[in-house]
């Protein structure tokens, strides 16, 4: 008699007793609740899932000779022997450096150090004597005629921009230099060597102590002459007569180096001066005293910013005077009369335009120029 749940037509083919058996076996095999929850689940790691296939490249050692080969061909080693390679170039290059260094120290020279000016005052004698009268006469009669009055005589050139500096900077570096000169050859309280604070906030500052040594303690060495940074009469021997000074000149600049501009001056300044306590300026005891200035004035950028100037040369002319005088303090002018000298080896004339004959020794001779108009007005007796 067939069972419900039996085939209709019996046990498949291939199936018997023995698979009855194995089936009701598995049924008995039970997991309840309590053992599932019991039951520690492990998840392995990629690289633990791989097992002996978790490191399929070695990694390499610049210093082991036995490396393998990259993931990417190559022979073995080659990596590691140019690594050595680099290595041991960066050391050899390092200590050459460090021995060169040893073996040649080389300090490098501070920048942007000013130098010292370098300075020449020559005293002219006068080849004739010196012509004397009213001021405003004199100008009249001698070659300073046409010159201009004060600041205005000092012209500026035509302002052009160089390879590293621009027309802007070209510009401020010529208006510092007329700022200079002006100050330097016209205040009136810096030519009678009561002042030089206008002179002096326009300098760099690492000319500053040799600018006061100069003022303190002038001397004819070259370096400590007060009056090859201003003009400055000796107050006992002259005081100016006419504030209208004469002026002429030339303003000329250049670029020396990447980031030093050099402006050249060239001008004759004319003044009108009589003896210390002597008649006032219209009194016919007055004469004509001519100064002639060379000056070379250097500018970086910090200077230009801040509106200062390396002065790094000045040659300088001035008469009549006596050669015996020293003009390192200040100048001091033969009066109306004086009678002439013949002390110098040739005759220099601050007049000329151009670059004048500079005199060969301590002092030179005032050359005559031909004067347009009148003969010079002698003193009276």
């Amino acid at each position: 008699m067939a069972v419900p749940d039996d085939p209709a037509n019996g046990a498949p083919d291939g199936t018997g007793d023995d698979d009855e058996f194995r089936a009701d076996e598995y049924r008995s095999v039970v997991f309840d609740e309590d053992f599932v929850r019991a039951a520690r689940i492990q998840e392995y790691s990629a690289q633990e899932r791989m097992g002996e296939h978790a490191r399929a490249v070695r990694s390499r050692s610049l210093w082991s000779g036995g490396a393998g080969t990259g993931s990417r061909g190559g022979t073995p080693g080659q990596g590691a022997r140019q690594g050595r390679l680099l290595v041991l170039f960066i050391a050899l290059a390092f200590a050459t450096a460090v021995y060169m260094g040893l073996r040649n120290p080389y300090v490098p020279p501070p920048e942007g150090v000013a130098e010292p000016l370098t300075s020449t005052v020559v005293p002219l004698a006068p080849g004739t004597p010196v012509p004397g009268g009213r001021p405003a006469d004199l100008f009249a009669q001698s070659p300073a005629a046409d010159y201009r009055i004060g600041a205005v005589g000092i012209t500026m050139p035509a302002v052009r921009r160089t390879p590293h500096f621009t027309d802007a900077q070209v510009a401020i570096a010529l208006s510092i230099a007329k700022d200079y000169l002006v100050q330097s050859s016209l205040d009136p309280d810096v030519l009678a060597g009561t002042a030089s604070r206008p002179v002096r906030v326009l300098i760099d500052p690492d000319q500053l102590a040799q600018f006061d040594r100069s003022m303190a303690s002038p001397s004819g060495d070259g370096r400590h002459a007060a009056t090859g940074w201003l003009v400055r009469f000796d107050p006992g021997a002259a005081v100016v007569a006419d504030p209208r000074i004469r002026v002429s000149g030339t303003l000329g600049f250049e670029e020396v180096a990447p980031d030093v501009l050099e402006v050249a001056t060239d001008h004759t300044f004319v003044y009108a001066v009589r003896p210390a306590g002597g008649p006032p300026a219209a009194a016919d005891g007055a004469s004509l005293f001519t100064v002639r200035r060379e000056l070379r004035l250097r500018f970086d950028r910090d200077d230009l910013g801040a509106r200062r100037a390396e002065l790094a040369s000045a040659y300088v002319m001035a008469g009549p005077q006596d050669c015996s005088a020293d003009p390192a303090a200040g100048f001091r002018p033969l009066p109306a009369g004086a009678a002439p000298t013949t002390v110098g080896p040739a005759a220099s004339d601050p007049y000329a335009s151009g670059h004048p004959r500079r005199a060969a020794g301590l002092c030179g001779v005032l050359a005559a120029p031909a004067t347009p108009g009148a003969a010079p007005v002698s003193p009276g007796p």
